[in-house]
C-alpha cells in the first residue's frame, strides 16, 4: 500500500526537505503551510499526489478540516508530522515579548496537539500508524535571551513522552526528534556559531530514518546527543556560569 504521510511546516526548510524525501518513496502527502503560494510551488516541484492545505496550526479547526478533507479522499495517514515551529529570543521585562511567548508557545506546543488530535481517532481504530513530534536540544537547559523557545521545545518533549506511554500498546507510535543545528531560515539569523550545523537535506534523511524504525526519541546529529548528555548532567553553578554571557537569540522584531 502507498504510504501516506502529513506534514506541518511543509512550505519551507525541514518540511520542505522531508516532503522531498517522501516524495522520493512516492508516498502521498499532506502538506500543511501558512503560505498557498509556496505549498503549490512545492507542490509542482515534487509531482506525484499532493495535497496541500494553507492553515496556521494554531487553528485547529481549520487543521480538522484538512484532516477530514486528506482521509477521506486517501485513508488514514501512516506518518503526521508535527514540524512546524517558530523561533526568536524573548525578555520578559519587555511588554512587546508578551506577545512573542504567547506565539512561540501557541505554535511549538499547541500546534503539536492541533495537528495530531484529528488524526488520532482514526489510527487507533486502525491499530496503526506513527506520530513525530520535533523537540530541540534547546530544550534541555533554558538558554538565556529564549526563554519561550526553549519552554516550548522542552514541553513538546514531555508531551511526546506522555503521548508515547500513553498510546503504548495501541499500534500507533511515538517518535521525538531532538535536532541540534539545521541549515534554514530560522538558523540563519543567528548571531553565534553552530556547531555540527546539518544541511537540511541530509537532516530530513536521517529523520526519516529514525521515524521508519520508530525510535521512541533521538538527537540528530548525533555529535548533538553527546552534548545534550552533557548539558542535562551539568551542575546549575556550572551552566548558569557557562551561559551568562552566551550571545542571545534575536527578538521577533529584529526579524
Amino acid at each position: 500500500m502507498t504510504e501516506r504521510v502529513i506534514i506541518t511546516g511543509a512550505s519551507s526548510g525541514i518540511g520542505a526537505a522531508l516532503a522531498r524525501q517522501y516524495a522520493k518513496r512516492g508516498a502521498i502527502l499532506g502538506l500543511i503551510a501558512r503560505r498557498q503560494a509556496e505549498l503549490d510551488a512545492l507542490a509542482a516541484e515534487l509531482g506525484g499526489t499532493v495535497a496541500t492545505y494553507a492553515v496556521d496550526v494554531r487553528d485547529g479547526p481549520a487543521l480538522a478540516a484538512g484532516a477530514s478533507d486528506f482521509m477521506s479522499r486517501f485513508g488514514t495517514p501512516d506518518v503526521v508530522i508535527a514540524n512546524a515551529g517558530v523561533s526568536a529570543g524573548n525578555l520578559t521585562h519587555l511588554d512587546d515579548d508578551i506577545e512573542t511567548c504567547q506565539w512561540i508557545l501557541d505554535v511549538n506546543v499547541m500546534g503539536i496537539v492541533k495537528t495530531f488530535q484529528p488524526y488520532l481517532s482514526s489510527m487507533l481504530e486502525e491499530r496503526r500508524g506513527t506520530l513525530v513530534g520535533i523537540a530541540s536540544v534547546a530544550g534541555i537547559r533554558g538558554l538565556p535571551g529564549a526563554g519561550a523557545y526553549s519552554a516550548s521545545k522542552a514541553a513538546a518533549a514531555t508531551y511526546l513522552e506522555s503521548l508515547r506511554v500513553e498510546l503504548r500498546g495501541s499500534g500507533v507510535s511515538v517518535v521525538t526528534i531532538a535536532p541540534g543545528y539545521i541549515a534554514t531560515h530560522m538558523t540563519a539569523k543567528n548571531p553565534y556559531r553552530m556547531p555540527f550545523l546539518l544541511p537540511a537535506d541530509e537532516a530530513a534523511r536521517r529523520f526519516v530514518k529514525a521515524i521508519d524504525a520508530r525510535v521512541a526519541y533521538t538527537v540528530i546529529p548525533w555529535q548533538m546527543a553527546i552534548v545534550a548528555k552533557v548539558l542535562r548532567v551539568l551542575p546549575r553553578s556550572v551552566f548558569d556560569w557557562a551561559f551568562a554571557k552566551a550571545k542571545r537569540k534575536p527578538r521577533r522584531q529584529e526579524f
